[in-house]
Parts: structure tokens; sequence; C-alpha cells
């Protein structure tokens, strides 16, 4: 497995906006949050668009007349109407199960690097049916920073037994490229998740792949 010439062992991917299309769940989650509130239903498409940003990104969205304290004090009651139908509607993106079927078939090895807290991360980690597959995963509260600190995806490679300059890191928001940059991976920014409007072109990742059968051939997988 190859990419710009740079043998690698892994690939390291984002979750949500990355490997999957979470927002179908995190939109419920919202306007069932919006029905119990008495309040008009969310712009489910602005939701959409900053999902990779984090629950209280899609707060500020869903509650635009909520000040910034009312909104914080919803996260927890948001959080936990989302984790109860967490995977409901969710699904890989388009090529993301044949990625991870070629990466395995090459006797590499993938694992998942989320800012997502890992209550909500494991369970749709499961429910995908990825748990026993990813080499790694590493959530928003394993360690006491997060991306865009390398720390993060540095111990996904330590979980995994593989050097940071023999991987990749693949993410749709640009502190993913910040964090795998940082840890000295080769980077890839995902041109088809939540991009709230960037430009994924000016984030310097070395490499915008616009799917993830286009990542498959960067990767030289595309045969396996």
């Amino acid at each position: 497995m190859k990419l710009f010439g740079r043998d690698l062992d892994a690939v390291l991917f984002d979750l949500d906006g990355t490997l999957v299309d979470s927002a179908p769940d995190l939109i419920h989650a919202i306007q069932r949050l919006c029905v119990a509130l008495e309040q008009p239903a969310a712009d489910a498409e602005a939701v959409r668009a900053v999902v990779s940003k984090g629950g209280r990104a899609m707060l500020q969205k869903g509650l635009p007349h909520y000040d910034p304290d009312q909104r914080e004090a919803l996260l927890e009651r948001f959080l936990a109407m989302y984790a109860e139908n967490i995977a409901e509607h969710s699904r890989p993106y388009a090529g993301v199960e044949s990625l991870l079927r070629a990466i395995e078939q090459r006797g590499a090895r993938w694992g998942i690097v989320t800012n997502k807290p890992g209550w909500l991360a494991r369970p749709l980690v499961q429910q995908l049916g990825w748990s026993a597959r990813a080499a790694s995963l590493v959530s928003g509260d394993c360690l006491p920073v997060k991306k865009p600190d390398p720390a993060p995806v540095l111990h996904a490679c330590e979980l995994a037994g593989v050097r940071p300059e023999r991987c990749a890191y693949v993410g749709d928001d640009l502190r993913d490229i910040e964090a795998g940059r940082s840890a000295g991976m080769l980077t890839v920014a995902a041109a088809w998740g939540y991009l709230n409007g960037e430009d994924p072109a000016t984030w310097a990742a070395d490499l915008v792949s616009r799917s993830a059968d286009e990542l498959t051939r960067a990767l030289s997988l595309a045969a396996a």
C-alpha cells in the first residue's frame, strides 16, 4: 500500500463525515429536541454542514435564537437523544467498506481517531460491525487533549503497532489535517464529508480525495 511513493502500514480515519454519514441520526435528535422545547424545526442542511464541528456547533445551528449558556445546558440532553438511535440511519459512505476491505486484504491496518466521546463512538462503531476489525479506536475522551493536537493520532499508532511515518490520516476537517501533519503522517482531506462551506484544497493536505473509491485508487488498492 503506497501513497506518493511512501510505503504505508496503516490508514487512520476520522469517524463522522469521513467513514460514516451520521448526519441523519444527529439531525433526528436535534429535531426531537426542538419538538420537546416547542421550538421551530431546525434547518437540517445547516446542521448537516457542521456535524464534524461537534455537538455545540450543531446546537448553534439548530437553536440559533438560544444564547450559548442555554445551548450548553442542552448539550447533554441532545447527545442522550442521539445515543438512543445512534445507528438507525447512519451508514458508511459509498466506497468505504470496499476501501476498508482492500486495506485488510493487503495485510495492512486501519483505525479510527475521533473527537466524538467514547460512550458515543464505541456503540456506533460496534453497530457498524467494525469493533473487531479496527486496529485502534481513539475517542475524544481517551486523552487530555483532542485533535488538532497530534497526541490522539500518535496514540492510535501505538495501539495499532505502527509507526506514524508509515501511516496516513484521513479526515474532513482542517483539524484532522493539522493533527496528522504534526504527527508526521501523510494527510488526506476527505472532500466528501461535512465541509461547512470550507475548501479542503486550502488545508495543505498531501491529497484531497473526492470519494472513498478515489482514495482506494490513490492508495494503489484498486485491484485488491
